[in-house]
């Protein structure tokens, strides 16, 4: 009796086990939800010292907006690099939260850009400098990617709601003009040209201070061209370092940030040297020298945390 009763009971249960095994149709799955930018850094154990520095410096609720973002995410190996550069450093809390806030914004671009559309360029940031201009991030494709001058990713194209994430190895600090200038391949003669031990200026000291400066940098191109000018001249310590130091204070205003479209036609700027430069806009955008150089502005507008930097095809020379 016990034992028919037992199978009738084993029977039953089986029955009622396939049942709710086959009842259960793709429909009933329980899906992950969609997680926007911090909720996605908030589940990713890499990723957790930068949502306690989104927390710390305000910026949840802007992270979590509509978008679409992208966030280039450090990890937290490299937010402990960050704190060891700095002997006052030993966490978050000792960083000033208004300098957290501008290093964080510097990591978003209000835009979704996933890594195939990436190239070499500068992206405008959330990040601000002087008069509250956007701070330019570089990418660079050409040779492997990296972003600001030595930061490369270690995950990319991690998709959220509210747009991408890229995760990478280094926490970038926004870049100052001479940074800008180091972190390009294509400025090396003209950090050369700056470092040249004969200076009795101090160059690098000068540009990397509060400022702000409007820089207008030659190209290695422009540099060849100007030593192809002069048949003694092989290499840029071949240039008297009286004309250096004058040619280069050529190409700097102190005390000003002036952006692209504040440039107007037949505009005199004066130059840290003390000569001028003349705005033409007449045809493009050109600067007329004090020598009587026609020089065009080939590209503009690369902010950075103490000025403005626009690319030049020539090296501007004063008159004598």
């Amino acid at each position: 009796m016990f034992t028919k009763n037992f199978k009738t009971v084993l029977t039953l249960s089986l029955l009622l086990c396939f049942s709710f095994f086959t009842s259960c149709s793709d429909d009933d799955v329980i899906e992950e939800k969609p997680k926007d930018i911090v909720e996605l850094a908030s589940v990713t154990p890499t990723l957790s010292t930068l949502v306690a520095a989104v927390q710390k410096a305000g910026l949840v609720d802007a992270l979590k907006g509509d978008g679409p973002l992208t966030v280039f995410a450090p990890t937290n190996d490299a937010f402990q690099a960050l704190l060891d550069s700095n002997s006052s450093w030993n966490s978050l809390d000792d960083i000033p939260a208004e300098t957290l806030k501008n290093v964080l914004l510097f990591h978003v671009l209000t835009s979704k850009v996933k890594s195939n559309n990436l190239s070499d360029t500068y992206v405008n940031t959330l990040a601000v400098g002087p008069n509250d201009e956007n701070l330019s991030l570089q990418v660079e494709t050409t040779g492997g990617v990296e972003f600001n001058g030595d930061s490369k990713p270690v995950t990319v194209d991690v998709e959220a709601t509210n747009g991408i994430v890229h995760i990478i190895d280094k926490v970038m600090l926004p870049p100052n003009v001479v940074t800008l200038a180091l972190n390009n391949a294509g400025f090396s003669n003209l950090v050369a040209a700056l470092t040249d031990t004969r200076h009795t200026t101090d160059f690098v000291a000068v540009l990397t201070g509060a400022g702000p400066f409007t820089v207008f940098a030659p190209t290695n191109k422009a540099f060849e061209e100007l030593l192809d000018s002069n048949a003694s001249w092989n290499s840029i310590g071949d240039i008297p370092i009286a004309t250096l130091d004058a040619v280069l204070k050529y190409h700097v205003v102190n005390g000003a940030n002036v952006q692209s479209n504040e440039l107007t036609n037949n505009q005199e700027i004066t130059m840290l040297s003390g000569d001028k430069v003349t705005v033409d806009l007449s045809s493009g955008a050109k600067l007329k020298t004090t020598s009587n150089q026609s020089v065009v502005i080939s590209s503009t507008d690369v902010q950075g945390a103490n000025g403005v930097v626009h690319v030049v095809d020539t090296v501007l020379l004063p008159g004598n």
